[in-house]
């Protein structure tokens, strides 16, 4: 029987309907959520012009592993985190760029990216650590789909907003 412990993973990245209809026959097989403890995924659970947002309170051993194996083989940058289980592994954050390495980041349990002695000494300055945690901080870019409307750019949903007024 497999430890289980909660998790879950944000996808971005531009792909094709067909790739996305892969995507979610993946994620329906990891049984996973677009919040904690709700319904199974399905199409109409993804706000458009944002990352993918799924979640998983009983994830074996923190890890969706045929999932980031496909974002990684489709070029789909990712941030995953996974809890602990005591006694047996602490937290984790993956980070995939959409290239290159997926990389493990040591966290607490509140998602916030730690440094021991051995790794601060081979990371050897403030300024190398200060890059580390740059880099543990990767924002998941939205999730396109091939045929989504264009995104509105950030001042018109300024100007279409109401502005709000002060009672203070």
């Amino acid at each position: 029987m497999a430890d289980r412990v909660p998790a879950s993973i944000q996808i971005g990245g531009e792909i094709s309907a067909a790739v996305f209809a892969e995507l979610l026959h993946i994620i329906a097989f990891e049984g996973l959520s677009p919040e904690w403890g709700g319904e199974p995924f399905d199409a109409q659970s993804r706000v458009v012009g944002q990352p993918l947002a799924l979640f998983d309170e009983s994830c074996a051993w923190g890890k969706i592993d045929n999932l980031e194996a496909f974002c990684v083989e489709k070029c789909l940058p990712f941030v995953r985190w996974s809890g602990s289980y005591p006694g047996e592994w602490s937290p984790e954050r993956l980070v995939y760029r959409g290239s290159g390495t997926v990389d493990s980041y040591m966290i607490d349990e509140s998602d916030r990216v730690l440094l021991d002695r051995r790794l601060l000494v081979d990371l050897g300055s403030i300024e190398a650590a200060m890059a580390y945690f740059d880099a543990a901080d990767f924002e998941v870019p939205p999730l396109v789909v091939e045929g989504d409307p264009p995104p509105v750019p950030a001042a018109a949903e300024s100007a279409a907003a109401p502005e709000e007024v002060s009672h203070g």
